[in-house]
């Protein structure tokens, strides 16, 4: 067995399946199955089923993969080191953002961190999903839900709190909702998933938690526009607190229902990484940097 089938190997589990592993190390596939057969025979035991979308490891195969993972960092490691040897820190990392978090509160830190490292290449995703960080070949993750994919290494950040909101003008003509029940009755801003009802999850101290389902007149993954709907007095809403702290802290919006913890996707913020992929020393700087930053803000 050499050191080379067995990262080919690793990549191939990494992408997947067979097909994206090809057009990720720019082979073809029947090339790619090559080598995987070849490998098998020398280990002399299957090491993954295959399907058609994707590929599953046997025991074996996981613990190869482990090995492997282990001797595709080393290498990378002994490269990045050569590479650096007598510069500054440079290199280059992706990293997804969720749209509002990263857009009102992150920006600032990432501007700050580039004048930091200036020859670190950043490259910004702002993006919601959590289903498959892999397919956008990404770094680092930094997402809000309420516990982490187990497939993945996650650092908690800090806590999220939404909170019912509304400018000054419109709670002056209209009624604030006074129980938990009533925000069925208000028109609701917040971030929904278009044409669904909205789950919603309270907790109150000493209360067992509570569900409702609620239908927001108006829905957006753009936060800004939440917060500038909110301003002009189109409804309720029902957003994390960073959106309006300041607005709410100046006079501009008033809160209700304070005494009801909310959650609408999560109120915990992690950043997520896959567990065998190598951490150039830029990524590991910008990982340290994210989560001091988070920490201070939560504090």
């Amino acid at each position: 067995m050499d050191a080379h089938a067995l990262t080919l190997f690793v990549d191939i589990v990494e992408a997947g399946n067979l097909s994206l592993a090809a057009r990720n190390m720019k082979m073809s596939r029947a090339n790619i199955s090559y080598h995987l057969t070849q490998l098998e025979r020398s280990v002399g035991m299957q090491l993954m089923r295959r399907t058609t979308r994707r590929v599953e490891l046997t025991d074996i195969g996981q613990r190869l993969y482990h090995h492997g993972c282990v001797i595709r960092n080393e290498v990378l490691a002994a490269k990045e080191s050569v590479a650096v040897f007598g510069k500054g820190l440079h290199g280059a990392v992706r990293l997804s953002l969720p749209t509002g978090f990263g857009h009102m509160v992150m920006s600032s830190w990432l501007i700050e961190f580039k004048r930091l490292y200036p020859d670190i290449d950043l490259d910004l995703l702002f993006d919601n999903r959590v289903d498959d960080l892999l397919r956008d070949e990404v770094d680092i993750a930094v997402r809000v839900m309420s516990e982490p994919p187990q497939q993945m290494v996650a650092i908690e950040l800090a806590q999220v709190r939404y909170v019912t909101c509304a400018s000054i003008d419109y709670a002056r003509g209209h009624a604030m909702p006074e129980r938990l029940e009533e925000l069925g009755n208000v028109p609701l801003i917040t971030s929904a998933v278009a044409g669904r009802n909205l789950r919603v999850s309270a907790y109150q101290e000493g209360e067992e938690r509570r569900e409702l389902t609620l239908h927001p007149t108006l829905a957006s993954e753009n936060f800004q526009f939440l917060r500038e709907a909110i301003l002009a007095s189109l409804g309720v809403g029902l957003v994390p607190d960073y959106v309006v702290r300041q607005d709410v802290a100046e006079g501009r919006m008033v809160t209700a229902l304070s005494d009801w913890r909310l959650s609408v996707f999560g109120t915990r913020m992690f950043l997520l990484r896959m567990p065998g992929a190598y951490q150039t020393v830029a990524t590991r700087t910008l990982i340290d940097f994210v989560v001091q930053k988070a920490r201070s803000w939560a504090t």
